[in-house]
């Protein structure tokens, strides 16, 4: 038992736990604002703008009866009128038909909440680029922590121009050295230690050179 709630301490412990458990806490809540905005603000509209084009229904009510129909009577048995009283009130719970008006109705509401998730988006990465920019711009040029640390040790002051200057050149020369040696050490290992392929490679190029020379 206690080796078992060790491990599951264990499991909720996990970062990637942690992680996905805060990343469907804030997928819910972005969820909520996505639909809010769709469904209360742009939503509303399209159905205004709709009501003025194609009456006050919209697009509700447009369906394809298969079949005979089952008519909506009253509790006198009469039947009911339907949309704007010039047709037939249909039983819907009792008649076959597609309802085309609910099919385009879920295709706004779609190309709707990806417009708004792509604008929210958008927005989001918008403002991350510009506090990366920003980072960047207002720290670009001055040295790091490392680098005050080294100056300080070699006794080169910041108001020194030249002598920050040539810190930074010797600096960049060294990694430049050191990035091309790596580099060369990697090229060497690879040609100490190469692999099948290339073993291949290189006796079928001998031999290619060999029937050359005959």
């Amino acid at each position: 038992m206690k080796k078992f709630f060790g491990e599951f301490k264990k499991f909720i412990t996990r970062g990637n736990v942690v992680d996905m458990a805060v990343g469907v806490i804030v997928g819910t809540a972005f969820t909520a604002i996505v639909n809010g905005l769709s469904n209360f603000v742009l939503k509303p509209l399209i159905n205004a703008l709709l009501a003025i084009i194609m009456g006050e229904k919209g697009f509700d009510g447009i369906i394809t009866v298969l079949g005979d129909p089952v008519y909506q009577v009253d509790a006198n048995g009469q039947l009911l009128n339907g949309l704007e009283g010039r047709e037939l009130a249909y039983d819907l719970t009792k008649t076959i038909y597609i309802d085309w008006g609910s099919f385009i109705n879920a295709i706004i509401n779609f190309f709707l909440v990806a417009f708004v998730l792509f604008c929210i988006v958008k927005i989001i990465n918008h403002a991350r680029d510009g506090g990366k920019k920003l980072e960047t711009s207002a720290f670009n040029g001055l040295p790091s922590k490392a680098d005050r640390k080294e100056m300080k040790k070699r006794g080169i002051k910041f108001s020194d121009a030249n002598a920050v200057a040539d810190y930074f050149e010797e600096k960049a020369r060294k990694e430049a050295e050191a990035k091309a040696a790596a580099a060369e050490k990697a090229r060497l290992e690879k040609e100490a230690n190469p692999t099948t392929e290339e073993l291949l490679k290189q006796i079928r190029d001998l031999l290619i050179a060999k029937d050359a020379e005959k």
